[in-house]
């Protein structure tokens, strides 16, 4: 049976873990994404950008608590 995949921010985070969340998700680096996610909301004048990052930040759950290390 395959892996359910969760779609939810992340605890690897700069800010509050959005790019990192979808990263996990699609199995990407989270460089890459925080780049992207940059260089996208510089040719979009920024605020559709910073718009979608403050939506984003509130709508993913936070991310899945780990286990303690025995």
């Amino acid at each position: 049976m395959s892996e359910v995949r969760v779609f939810h921010r992340s605890s690897n985070k700069m800010i509050a873990g959005v790019c990192g969340g979808i990263a996990e998700y699609f199995d990407l680096d989270p460089t890459i994404v925080r780049v992207g996610y940059v260089l996208v909301s510089i040719l979009s004048v920024a605020f559709p950008g910073i718009l979608a990052y403050i939506v984003l930040m509130f709508v993913m759950p936070p991310p899945e608590p780990t286990a303690p290390a025995a």
